[in-house]
């Protein structure tokens, strides 16, 4: 029969009795925008409260260990004979191919019976399930949301990277999914970093351990050099049979000890404030969202160096005709602007500029009503004219370079490059000049973006996460056509250390 000491908890709903007697608590479920919260008991305002955020791949026990921690705060005991969930299996199940948002547990009303705070518990569901990267792109956008909302999350306590005790190697898609969350925090935040271990009978970590070390995963740190480490079992609430009951006993006793350690390590450990976090991740989203951009100008400029060159070769080949401009007459590809259906849906679409023609931000699944490429004075980070945030819009369609096959007469090309020629010069001389502007447009814009990927490394706990690779390839790339060594040596620097990182 259960305790009897629980019976004041009004908001549960009895799974099955046994020994351990289960229960579904039924916290207040709270949606505003992308953000969700479940709320058990009601906040004091004038009690301390500690925010853990965990992040695993799906299948690591984190909905065990989040129900370990509520447990352990509502003060449930072995010979109490009860355990309490508050994630519901089945549902997580069913809505985890529905929904990519983070959900906030927050637990009040237990101060003191085993720890002298309450609990804020963020669960990451989406990292590591068979969607892969798109959708761990929209949870850091959901964490994103959270951390800068007025009725979000503000400071952390501990980030809980959680695996599994029987992992002896960070495989390619685990080093992601925590590379994905390191690179999210500032350089305040590595000592509140530990690992949090499931499936585990005490003994056996070992290899957990050194694929965290070989991996170079930034944590906290131990006296004995190692990763800060906890370690729990997943079996709390299997039916305590005759056969099962004495390994079961010393299970819970090894999740119930290294809970009172890892409650110790929270409650001596000072939050850190998320507003470094909050422009890491803003700076990440613009570096993005800058790249994604510049590539499109550089596209665009190389089909107008096309142009230029194709006009230069037709004005030396009918050098005679140009003295009749009746019969003179050249052929060129012209750079024009068309718009691309994409896939989209409410949360992810393409962030355009109308007034320059270009896409800010190709998949924006930022806040409905504004973007992170704006800034505070309505103007875009991105867009070439850096105009103001009523020539853009969120739509389901982006801008692509094309080209299209026009002829010209000797009277079209003045007045193309008119703009750039007086008397004295040629248009020979004229098109140099123009092919040169738009070598200069794509050298400072290259240069832009490297302040980018400078900014980000100076505040990024892990500024060369495997997400940031395609960025320094491609400026790895242009620096080396632009001839700048001391750039392009500092990039394959940062491009090395993350290489050594996923050996």
């Amino acid at each position: 029969m259960a305790c009897s000491k629980y019976e004041n908890i009004t908001s549960k709903v009895l799974i099955h009795s046994g020994s351990p007697t289960l229960y579904q608590l039924k916290p207040k479920e709270e949606n505003n925008g992308t953000l969700k919260k479940m709320t058990l008991g009601k906040k004091d305002p004038n009690k301390i409260n500690k925010t853990i955020l965990l992040v695993g791949e799906t299948g690591t026990g984190k909905s065990t260990l989040i129900n370990a921690l509520v447990n352990y705060a509502m003060g449930v005991k072995w010979e109490d004979d009860v355990w309490f969930q508050i994630v519901e299996e089945e549902k997580k199940s069913q809505s985890e191919s529905q929904t990519s948002d983070v959900i906030v547990y927050e637990i009040f009303g237990f101060e003191g019976k085993t720890l002298p705070y309450s609990l804020t518990i963020i669960d990451t569901p989406g990292y590591g399930d068979t969607r892969g990267n798109e959708k761990d792109k929209i949870v850091s956008q959901r964490l994103f949301d959270l951390f800068r909302s007025k009725e979000g999350v503000h400071e952390m306590n501990v980030v809980g990277l959680v695996l599994k005790a029987s992992v002896n190697r960070l495989d390619e898609r685990l080093r992601y999914i925590f590379d994905s969350v390191v690179s999210l925090f500032g350089k305040d935040m590595e000592k509140n970093i530990v690992a949090l271990i499931t499936h585990s009978d005490g003994v056996t970590f070992e290899n957990a351990l050194k694929a965290l070390k070989d991996a170079k995963i930034k944590s906290a740190r131990d006296e004995e050099g190692e990763p800060l480490h906890f370690l729990f079992n997943n079996c709390q609430s299997t039916q305590k049979t005759k056969k099962k009951k004495v390994g079961l006993k010393h299970a819970w006793s090894v999740t119930e000890d290294q809970m009172g350690e890892f409650t110790e390590f929270l409650k001596e450990t000072s939050p850190q404030k998320l507003k470094t976090t909050v422009d890491v991740m803003k700076i990440r989203v613009q570096l993005e969202a800058c790249i994604q951009n510049l590539q499109e100008r550089v596209e665009e400029i190389e089909l107008k160096q096309r142009e230029i060159q194709q006009t230069e070769e037709g004005l030396k080949k009918h050098k005679q005709e140009m003295n009749d401009p009746k019969t003179f007459m050249v052929e060129v590809d012209e750079p024009c602007k068309e718009r691309e259906t994409i896939r989209a849906n409410w949360y992810n679409k393409a962030y355009v500029c109308k007034k320059c023609e270009e896409n800010c931000h190709e998949e924006c699944r930022c806040r409905i009503l504004s973007c992170d490429v704006i800034e505070k004075d309505d103007k875009c980070n991105t867009c070439k004219g850096k105009c103001h945030v009523s020539h853009h819009k969120r739509v389901n369609w982006m801008y692509v370079n094309t080209t299209r096959k026009v002829r010209k007469t000797l009277q079209d090309l003045k007045d193309k490059y008119k703009a750039d020629c007086d008397d004295k010069k040629s248009l020979l001389e004229v098109l140099k000049k123009k092919m040169e502007d738009h070598q200069k447009d794509k050298d400072r814009w290259l240069d832009e973006s490297y302040e980018h990927v400078l900014r980000l490394e100076q505040i990024a706990l892990n500024a060369n996460a495997l997400s940031t690779h395609v960025h320094l390839d491609f400026l790895i790339k242009k620096m080396k056509e632009k001839g700048d060594r001391e750039k392009v040596h500092k990039l394959e620097e940062m491009k090395s250390r993350a290489n050594e990182g996923t050996r």
